[in-house]
């Protein structure tokens, strides 16, 4: 009878055994990077997670942001990864919605992060579920050239869309283009049209129209792009902007060939030392001084997919991203803002302009056009504002196509 009982434990200690290491040990993760900083971060923070769980080895593939988009689908709908870096908001939402990441609530409730990412549990959550961690999250402004604002005679940052326009019709007479953008990456274009939608028609419009509760036809709309066709008809912009990307386009401002961009505060990593000192960030100016000010404060997070194999070990990884030391220093890292509230703000300074304008804002927050709506959408909408960048005059059609694709989608009239 000992003997059968000795047998009985070893089995049972063999299959807990066993249990065990179908959990531990490889841990695959996925990780969309933008510049070798990004990346280094990265490394960084997996090697100590390893040190810290020497049980789990991490294996990661490093995929640039923007082929990462194209594959993510499906790698969630195939062989999944165990964690994945994605973005928070509808972005996050809609592969919930789909059953396609894991439902994390008990994590939030067990690692108290109810209270520490209390800003961005909205946005990481579906239906009151939470299905992501944020990592860090960025304000939108216009980074610029104090030297080439000095050589044309620019006095002070602009803060009225007149003051805008003005630096901008100096900088063209003296040869220098006002702004650079990287119009190939559609969702370039997108933050144009954020900012100007909430200047001119305010927070509650603009997130209507991301909803899908508001006609493309609406004059409204066309008002946003009049707006805009301003600084196209001028050639403000540089020349042939669907020519270039977000990376192929920075080196004109970093050479001094453009003076503005119009970008998220996660690029500041990227600007380089000797032109950083030169480098300023200003709040989109003010076009309607009757409408409230709202900002995009964009939040990227990790998400474990529905179809991850080693789920034990991804929840681990989350716990240990998720402290406040490590969401200071990837924040630090990116150029952005730490997603945890006990994390310290990085000294970076354009960081810290972006903390402020966050701060202080009243209008509300989005999260950003690609972020806030449905992902067809979205992507029409951005496939149209490359369209009226090509051609403006062509506005009234690309607007009435875009309210025929909310109708279909949104099944609205």
């Amino acid at each position: 009878m000992k003997v059968r009982k000795i047998g009985r434990t070893t089995i049972l200690c063999a299959a807990l055994a066993f249990a065990g290491f179908a959990h531990a040990g490889a841990l695959n993760v996925n990780i969309a990077f933008k510049g070798a900083s990004q990346r280094t971060i990265w490394e960084s923070v997996i090697s100590e997670f390893e040190a810290a769980n020497p049980d789990v080895k991490v294996k990661t593939a490093f995929i640039e942001e923007e082929a990462y988009k194209v594959q993510l689908p499906a790698w969630l709908t195939t062989v999944a990864p165990d964690i994945v870096k994605w973005h928070e908001g509808e972005r996050m939402a809609y592969y919930a919605e789909r059953g396609l990441f894991e439902d994390i609530s008990a994590d939030w409730t067990k690692n108290g992060w109810d209270k520490d990412f209390a800003s961005l549990k909205g946005a990481s959550s579906y239906k009151n579920k939470q299905y992501a961690l944020p990592t860090d999250y960025f304000s939108w402004g216009l980074f610029y050239r104090k030297d080439l604002f000095d050589k044309v005679g620019i006095k002070g940052e602009p803060k009225t869309w007149d003051e805008f326009l003005d630096a901008c019709k100096k900088l063209k007479a003296a040869g220098i283009a006002p702004i650079t953008v990287g119009g190939r990456d559609s969702w370039t274009l997108a933050a144009w049209f954020d900012y100007l939608d909430f200047r001119i028609n305010g927070y509650e419009f603009h997130m209507k129209l991301m909803n899908g509760e508001m006609p493309y036809t609406d004059s409204r709309v066309k008002k946003v792009y009049d707006a805009w066709r301003t600084l196209i008809d001028n050639k403000y912009f540089i020349e042939n902007p669907l020519s270039y990307t977000l990376d192929s386009a920075q080196p004109l401002f970093n050479q001094g060939q453009a003076a503005m961009t119009l970008m998220g505060t996660f690029i500041s990593a990227g600007i380089p030392p000797e032109i950083k000192a030169q480098t300023g960030y200003f709040q989109f100016p003010v076009i309607d001084t009757a409408i409230p000010v709202a900002e995009d404060g964009s939040a990227d997070c990790l998400n474990i997919p529905a179809k991850a194999t080693n789920k034990p070990d991804a929840r681990r990884f989350l716990a240990f991203v998720g402290k406040p030391e490590i969401s200071g220093r990837l924040a630090k890292t990116f150029g952005s803002l730490p997603a945890n509230s006990r994390a310290p703000v990085p000294d970076d300074p354009i960081a810290r302009r972006g903390f402020e304008i966050l701060s202080g804002t009243k209008g509300g927050i989005a999260q950003f056009y690609d972020r806030d709506m449905t992902k067809e959408m979205a992507d029409e909408g951005m496939k149209g504002m490359q369209r009226f960048v090509t051609d403006p005059t062509k506005i009234d059609e690309i607007l009435a196509q875009l309210e025929q694709t909310r109708q279909r989608i949104y099944k609205k009239k």
